[in-house]
């Protein structure tokens, strides 16, 4: 097995619960902006808005999208489905959304225990994430996250998001690590495994929801694991 040295996480649906923090978040902030009882329900407004961006995010992960677009796009259209008209701009919805996001603390289980055995081995713990660079950095630090890592490159930084290359060339090299001691540690199968594998080094599919993988374009995953402390057996 390769001696490992340094590990890089995925941040959202890897470590931080972002689909929890998110549906409270976004509950919290139609509630504040008197937007819930225009809806049929919140939950099948969340399902509409979660369709929703995640089209537009494969836009802005492939840079199609700009991120002021797609931060009011996706409230403008998921919105529309539902013929709600507010009083309220698009980007003050997003504004208020982003802000209560950041101050949702929702790990997943073992989240903390394993990033600490991690850091008491004496491995080297960094995240590679996407998304908007204030908001990921204030996660890490209300989540208390950041006292385990040793570094953190978010594609908005880097002006570059996964599964590009360049975001995986950019941390390895500021990170003085060699690819055969690196490992990617990720949920997302295009974004973390491909991007990773593309590039070159050994990954770890975190795969808690058991979703079938068709590999018949790229082998499998060095490893997978459905909960992060079969991490621990890993390293």
């Amino acid at each position: 097995m390769p001696q490992y040295r340094h590990l890089f996480f995925d941040l959202d649906n890897t470590l931080y619960d972002f689909d929890a923090n998110a549906f409270l978040a976004m509950k919290e902030a139609f509630r504040q902006l008197q937007i819930t009882p225009l809806l049929p329900s919140f939950e099948e407004y969340f399902k509409v808005y979660i369709r929703i961006n995640d089209a537009l995010w494969a836009q802005y992960r492939d840079q199609k999208l700009p991120k002021e677009i797609l931060r009011g796009k996706r409230h403008a259209d998921s919105l529309a489905e539902f013929g709600v008209s507010i009083p309220h701009s698009p980007i003050e919805i997003d504004d208020l959304y982003l802000h209560i996001m950041t101050t949702q603390t929702n790990l997943f289980p073992g989240t903390e225990e394993v990033l600490g055995e991690l850091k008491k081995r004496g491995y080297k713990v960094h995240i590679i994430t996407n998304g908007f660079k204030e908001v990921q950095h204030d996660k890490l630090i209300n989540t208390g996250l950041n006292k385990f890592l040793t570094d953190v490159y978010i594609s908005e930084e880097i002006k570059s998001p996964k599964p590009s290359r360049e975001i995986f060339e950019y941390a390895i090299k500021s990170s003085n690590a060699r690819k055969k001691e690196s490992l990617m540690i990720g949920d997302s199968w295009e974004s973390d495994i491909i991007g990773a594998k593309n590039f070159g080094i050994d990954q770890v599919f975190f795969n808690p929801k058991k979703i079938e993988i068709d590999h018949t374009e790229y082998e499998k995953p060095t490893f997978m694991i459905f909960e992060l402390k079969e991490l621990l057996n890993i390293l």
